[in-house]
Parts: C-alpha cells; structure tokens; sequence
C-alpha cells in the first residue's frame, strides 16, 4: 500500500468521522415514516446541516489530510446527495407506520 493509498484512506476516514459526529450532535432527521410534507422539511432542514458540514470540511481537510472539496456547487451536490442518502435509508430501515396528518 502506497502513500497515495494512505492519504485517500485518511481522507476517508476524516470526513466520514466529522460527519457522523455532527450529524449526530444535531440530528435532523425522522425517527420513522412520515407524511411526505414533513420529509420535505426534514430533507430541507438537513440539507442546509449537511451543506455547512462539508464546508466545515473544505475548510478542514485539506490541513489534516489530502481531501479537497473545491467549490460551492461541490458543497451543495455532496450535501445534496449526503442527505438524499439519509433521508431513503430512514425511509427504507423505518418500521414504525407513517404518522396521520
């Protein structure tokens, strides 16, 4: 295993930390099924979470380790598919009934 190799997996290891630690300190999410107007919020409301936290990131990594996020519109697109990811796997793993209206 090279250097290269090393650094990725650091990288890695890096942002999955910083974002599991903060999703979980705030946790914006439901805890089962919901109304699909109530999963809009959440969804919206954990965007914004998850879009400050790879900022955080931006800023962060690349003094820790090889990591680069460049850009707003990598921002919101990693924070876009961060919390479409949460958002389906709460949907799918959920087995309390959605809540009435």
């Amino acid at each position: 295993m090279g250097a290269e190799t090393v650094d990725v997996l650091l990288s890695w290891m890096v942002a999955t930390l910083v974002l599991v630690v903060l999703t979980q300190l705030v946790f914006i999410g439901p805890s089962g099924r919901v109304p699909v107007r109530m999963l809009a919020v959440f969804g919206g409301l954990g965007f914004v979470q998850d879009a400050l936290i790879w900022w955080l990131l931006s800023w962060l990594a690349p003094k820790i380790s090889d990591m680069r996020v460049e850009g707003w519109g990598t921002i919101l697109l990693a924070a876009l598919l961060t919390r479409t990811a949460v958002v389906v796997a709460s949907q799918l793993t959920s087995r309390v009934e959605i809540a009435a209206d």
